[in-house]
């Protein structure tokens, strides 16, 4: 992957946040004609990877899908990018410092360690410190199965999508 968009509702917020408190640097910032302006921001240590910050509107899309795409931005439940860092305890202390809105501190995972941040518009990332390679994940046991993480299945009783069959077997026997 070399690009990634994140929607927002106005550039020039989004860019402020993205670099000033977020500490991205500015990749691309141009006009594109017809009213649209072409912003991406990425990290130093990745200069291959971008993300673009555009705004919902034509010619990209129509009218009535931009306003339903502004109103989930609006409504906070849009999800955005995974960001790599060295370490997530640091990144949380200096994005907090920053004035970067947390909805959650470092959390260990099976994949690494990850704290989670609202930008200014309300969309939701993610900073995560992954796990290296041969380094033992929170919870990882070869013995437990394909994913060898219990807190990759679902819980006791959590409901499943209509549909779905439960994979489980009823003789209270596991496959084998």
């Amino acid at each position: 992957m070399n690009r990634a968009v994140v929607w927002v509702l106005d550039q020039d917020s989004a860019l402020a946040f993205f670099t000033d408190k977020f500490g991205l640097e500015v990749r691309a910032d141009a006009p594109l004609g017809e009213g649209m302006r072409w912003v991406a921001v990425g990290a130093k240590a990745q200069p291959e990877v971008q993300v673009s910050l555009m705004v919902p509107g034509p010619p990209m899309m129509d009218p009535a899908s931009a306003q339903q795409l502004t109103a989930l931005i609006e409504k906070g439940v849009l999800v955005g990018c995974t960001f790599t860092v060295a370490d997530c305890h640091a990144a949380f202390a200096d994005l907090s410092a920053r004035g970067v809105t947390f909805l959650q501190e470092p959390q260990p995972r099976p994949w690494g360690i990850s704290a989670t941040l609202r930008d200014d518009a309300g969309t939701v990332h993610e900073i995560l410190q992954p796990h290296h390679q041969g380094q033992e994940a929170t919870g990882w046991n070869p013995d437990r199965g394909r994913h060898g993480s219990p807190s990759l299945r679902p819980p006791e009783g959590f409901p499943r999508p209509p549909g779905r069959p439960t994979g489980g077997r009823t003789d209270g026997r596991r496959k084998r």
